[in-house]
Formats: C-alpha cells, sequence, structure tokens
C-alpha cells in the first residue's frame, strides 16, 4: 500500500470512530489549499462524474485573471483585471457568499500591464488568515482586507517602496508569488532593493520585520513555501538563478543551492517528503535535493541532464506541481505528457497524452489529491478523476467544467485555455475563467 493510500485508509477509520478526526468540510484558504499541500481531505464525495456533468451551484460574472479562488469562512475570494486604455486598467479583489455566488464586495486599483507578459490579469491566489485576506496584483500592489467589508487596512506597492524595476528583468512576468502567512508575519517575494527579494512583513500593520536575498536576476514566480527538516522550520525561496533556505523567522539563511532555470519558468510548487525536496521546470528540468536531517542542510541527490523543452529526459513541468507518493513522482511534463519517475533515481517509468490530450507545448493541467485518487484540472477545462500508480494511469471518470477562455500564446485545437487552480472546500469545486466564476458540486448526496 502506498504512502498516501495508507494515509487515506487511516483517516478514513479515524473518521468512523469519531472525537478529533469527525469527517468535517474544508476551506481552501491559500493556493493549492491548506499548507500548500494540493490535498484535499473531504470524504463523501462522488465516485464519478454523471454523464450530464456536474451540478452548478452558483455562477457570477468576473473578469480576467490566472489566479484562483480561495475559499474560507463562508466566503470566496478571487481577483481580476479590465484594461480601460490599451494595457492601463483596473485590478480588483472580489468576495462572493459561498453558498449562493451573491457579489459581497468589491476593491479595486489602478494597474498598468505594460510589458507583462501573458497579461491576461492577476497571477497570485488570494491568501485568508482570519479576519483579513491578502491580495497580490500583478504589478505588486499587495493588500490586507478584511475578510466581511474589503475595507482597506493597509497595503504595500513593491515598485514604490522597494524599487523594483520590472524592465530590468529578462523574463517580466509580473507578480505571481502568493504571500505567505507564518505566524505574525506574511512573507513575499518581492524582488526589492537593497537585499530584499524576499520580505516579512507585519501581517497586522504592513510594517517590514526583515528582509532577504539580493535581487540582481529576475524575480520568478515561485510560491513561497515552509519546509521541516534538520530541526528547523525552513522558508523555501526558489529563485530563477538558486534555491535557498531561509529562518521563517528571521531570514537567517539556512543553505543556498544553484540552479539556474531557463525563462525564468519556477512555476511548479517544489514538493517535500521526508528528507527529499524535489523541483522541476519548464527548460532545465528537475532537481531531487536531499535534506539534511540532522541540522539545515541540502545536497543534490540527482539532477537532469536535458536543457531543452523538447528532447526531456525527466519531468520537464510547466504549470502543474508534481505528486511524489511511494517512492515515485508523477507529474505533466513540457508537452503535456503526465509522467512517472523514480524518485531515487529519476528514472522515467511511463508516460501517457490522456489526460491532457494534445501534445503541445505548455499543454498543463493541476492535480490535487483525494485520498487514493487523483484530480486532474487540464487546461481544455476539463476535470478528471484518476488513479496513478507505478503500473501506470487509471482514468476513472472525465467532464467538461468550465470553457477555457485565455489566449496560450500559440496553436491550441480550442484556441484558448484554462490555466487557473481551482479551490476543492466544502464538497464543491470552485473554478473561474475570464467571464465567470462557478461553484459545482462534488457532494455525493446532490446525485443520489
Amino acid at each position: 500500500m502506498t504512502m498516501w493510500r495508507a494515509a487515506a485508509a487511516i483517516g478514513g477509520l479515524l473518521a468512523l470512530a469519531g472525537g478529533a478526526a469527525d469527517i468535517r468540510a474544508d476551506d481552501w484558504p491559500e493556493f493549492r489549499g491548506e499548507g500548500r499541500l494540493g490535498e484535499w481531505r473531504e470524504t463523501g464525495l462522488i465516485e464519478s462524474f454523471p454523464a450530464e456533468g456536474l451540478k452548478a451551484r452558483w455562477r457570477a460574472p468576473i473578469k480576467a485573471g490566472f489566479a484562483g479562488p480561495s475559499v474560507a469562512d463562508g466566503r470566496v475570494f478571487a481577483s481580476d483585471w479590465e484594461p480601460t486604455n490599451g494595457m492601463r486598467g483596473t485590478e480588483r479583489a472580489l468576495a462572493f457568499d459561498e453558498a449562493t455566488g451573491e457579489l459581497l464586495w468589491v476593491q479595486e486599483w489602478d494597474a498598468d500591464y505594460a510589458g507583462i507578459q501573458w497579461e491576461t490579469g492577476p497571477g497570485a491566489t488570494p491568501t485568508v488568515d482570519g479576519d483579513r485576506v491578502y491580495v497580490l496584483g500583478r504589478t505588486g500592489v499587495l493588500s490586507a482586507l478584511r475578510v466581511d467589508t474589503g475595507e482597506l487596512l493597509w497595503r504595500r506597492n513593491y515598485g514604490e517602496d522597494y524599487a523594483v524595476d520590472r524592465m530590468q528583468w529578462g523574463f517580466d512576468w509580473g507578480f505571481a508569488s502568493a504571500p505567505l502567512v507564518d505566524g505574525d508575519r506574511l512573507i513575499c517575494f518581492v524582488g526589492g532593493e537593497p537585499d530584499a527579494r524576499v520580505v516579512a512583513f507585519d501581517k497586522m500593520t504592513g510594517e517590514e520585520v526583515w528582509r532577504a536575498l539580493p535581487s540582481e536576476e529576475d524575480l520568478g514566480v515561485a510560491q513561497p513555501i515552509i519546509v521541516e527538516a534538520g530541526g528547523a522550520r525552513q522558508l523555501i525561496v526558489w529563485n530563477p538563478e538558486e534555491v535557498a533556505s531561509l529562518n521563517p523567522v528571521t531570514g537567517e539563511i539556512y543553505w543556498r543551492q544553484p540552479y539556474i532555470v531557463g525563462g525564468a519558468m519556477t512555476v511548479a510548487v517544489p514538493v517535500q517528503v521526508g528528507a527529499q525536496l524535489f523541483f522541476t521546470t519548464f527548460y532545465d528540468g528537475p532537481m531531487m535535493l536531499t535534506l539534511n536531517q540532522d541540522r539545515p542542510e541540502a545536497t543534490v541527490a540527482w539532477k537532469g541532464t536535458s536543457n531543452s523543452e523538447i528532447r526531456t529526459d525527466g519531468l520537464h513541468a510547466v504549470l502543474a506541481t508534481p505528486i511524489i507518493d511511494g517512492g515515485y513522482i508523477y507529474g505533466i511534463c513540457s508537452y503535456g505528457q503526465l509522467r512517472c519517475l523514480n524518485a531515487t533515481t529519476g528514472e522515467r517509468i511511463w508516460e501517457t497524452q490522456e489526460a491532457t490530450v494534445e501534445r503541445r507545448r505548455w499543454a498543463s493541467g493541476y492535480m490535487v489529491r483525494n485520498g487514493d485518487r487523483v484530480l486532474i484540472n487540464n487546461d481544455r477545462g476539463e476535470l478528471i478523476i484518476a488513479r496513478l500508480s507505478p503500473e501506470g494511469y487509471e482514468e476513472v471518470s472525465r467532464t467538461k467544467l468550465i470553457a477555457p477562455t485565455s489566449p496560450p500564446g500559440n496553436r491550441r485545437e480550442l484556441r484558448f485555455v484554462n490555466w487557473v487552480h481551482p479551490a476543492y472546500a466544502n464538497k464543491h469545486i470552485y473554478t473561474r475563467n475570464d467571464e465567470e466564476i462557478v461553484a459545482f458540486s462534488m457532494d455525493a448526496a446532490d446525485y443520489e
């Protein structure tokens, strides 16, 4: 039995036993859910999709954006952008009633998207923490808002406050790193000067607590995460030229590992399993680090040898954060190939095109665990229930979820794509495109 299947079975037994592990609904307060782990722990969900598709609980209009929603305490949070004069326009933070889709409030600000590549809209999922939600716009406007009213509590502008000059970046993806709450701190990838690539703010006031690392290279689009290894909590900072580990409380540097990433494409979230910490990127492929278990330190266990998106020797991910289970890595490669690798050696075990359908540049999707199965949102707007094992890909069910509306920058069969990580919360899936945000029921009771 694999690690995640064993965990799912134990969780089910505990739920049946009652007590602290009672079956409960789960919110999705940040990118990839609680802890940024990409796990949906709820039970009582449908096993396969009905022929007519999932039931929409509600739909609401929204403008353009790549940023997926977050869900907490009865509210759904999202952000969007609408051009008003060329590349100048308005970014918005929005809150919807989770049960009805009623628009509760809107907070907006001006944004100039000039120079940003793939200028569809915001790219950072809102981060919810108690009575506050933190929203980062594509041009580096960070806002702390009240969850109930949308009132602006404080705001920082990366460009103005930290002298960020995006014109100096080789690849201007804008800002897409969702803020991370850690205790009293809000940790952000800013890319500022001097030595302010990473900044920790007081989450209540917006005042700077600490800053770390120089900003001589591109910022990239990585997400801050915290792992535990070597007797320490470590903030992992993935830059286009290196991986660094910091003390999240003080900003002290624990270790740095060179890892050159072409195109500043630090998109997939690093994945930790025990002493393993895995990275993968579009051009330069995979790198597996071994985390020292006695002290904060890391060494390279293995690394891909190809820097080609076509001649790929391992896993060259675009969007999809991989899953590691039972000694195997499952992820979506540069042209949509779903692959299985040996986590110890990096050897490829199998690949299939079934999940993404098209073998096209940047074809991808997002993967989330739920018990012993994986939910895959491909960029054709489909939702797939599958099981992944060293023996291969087993598709259980597939349904059309949402229309792809975003231009992909290359020729695609459906012309447009959907590059949005959905939120899975309270037996529903919440997703959006550039026209609407929708809540679909995954509750088995709704299909009896």
